[in-house]
Parts: C-alpha cells; sequence; structure tokens
C-alpha cells in the first residue's frame, strides 16, 4: 500500500470579526484553522492550514477580571529588562500582541508552528489589505466554527 499525502495548493484565506469574541476561544479555533485540523486532509507534519485574516482585535472580549489581573511581559535581553503590561494597557495599544501571544500558546513548538504562525493576519480595526484574495467570512460559534468546510 502506498501512503498519500495532501497538496499544499489548497489553501484558502479566512476572515475573522473578533468584535465581542472571547479571546481564548477565538485563539483555539483560529490555530485549528492554521494547522488544517478542520480538513480531513490533516497530516500532523505537514502544513495543511489557511491563511486567517482577523478583523476588529481591539474589541476582542476577555471574561472574569482578566482586564486587569493578566498581564503580558516582555523582555530585553539585558539586567532588569523585564516589563510587564496589564491586559487592559496591550488592549488598548496593541491588540494584535494578545491575540497572536493567545494563537502561539495553542499551537505546538518547533519550525512548523513557526510557519503556521506566519500566515495569522490580525489587524485592531474592521480594515485590512488582502481584499484581493477574496477571504470567506467564518462565524464562529460557541460549539465550534460554523461556514468552514473542507
Amino acid at each position: 500500500m502506498t501512503t498519500t499525502f495532501p497538496r499544499a495548493a489548497t489553501r484558502r484565506w479566512v476572515l475573522i470579526d473578533a468584535k465581542d469574541q472571547v479571546l481564548g476561544r477565538l485563539a483555539s479555533q483560529i490555530a485549528t484553522l492554521l494547522r488544517g485540523k478542520h480538513r480531513a486532509v490533516y497530516t500532523p507534519f505537514m502544513d495543511t492550514g489557511d491563511f486567517v485574516v482577523v478583523v476588529n482585535a481591539r474589541e476582542v472580549a476577555l471574561t472574569g477580571q482578566k482586564r486587569t489581573q493578566k498581564h503580558y511581559e516582555r523582555y530585553s535581553g539585558y539586567p532588569s529588562g523585564r516589563t510587564l503590561q496589564r491586559a487592559a494597557d496591550v488592549l488598548a495599544t496593541r491588540p494584535e500582541r494578545a491575540l497572536r501571544e493567545a494563537v502561539k500558546g495553542m499551537m505546538p513548538d518547533g519550525p512548523l508552528a513557526r510557519r503556521q504562525l506566519a500566515k495569522l493576519k490580525i489587524f485592531p480595526g474592521p480594515d485590512h489589505p488582502h481584499g484581493a484574495q477574496q477571504p470567506q467570512t467564518v462565524t464562529l460559534a460557541r460549539n465550534g466554527m460554523r461556514g468552514v468546510h473542507g
């Protein structure tokens, strides 16, 4: 028997509106799309995922006290170069960072996941420059994705 592998040329562009979506649930569904786990041809060691364009990242929802209690950390590499920022400050200044870190945490470590994460395009407002790719709009439900097939 021979094993057939999927071709990587079947990529699609997907558009997701992050307005009023819970950050963690949104990140897990985006990670599923990036990795290609929503497809029947999913192969763990190949990049079979889609390009994902996320708009309105500034309006993502955080549950509970996360806006004031959750912190994002950066380190410059120098002594005493550690910087902590509250989630409210990160969402106000660079909302794409909060979503990118959440999606990165949902993906495995390694070079394949870094390549897949490069297919994620996040924009704080409703405008994006990827209209030429004609992304399909995906509606996200509480129990999974709707409008994504194949």
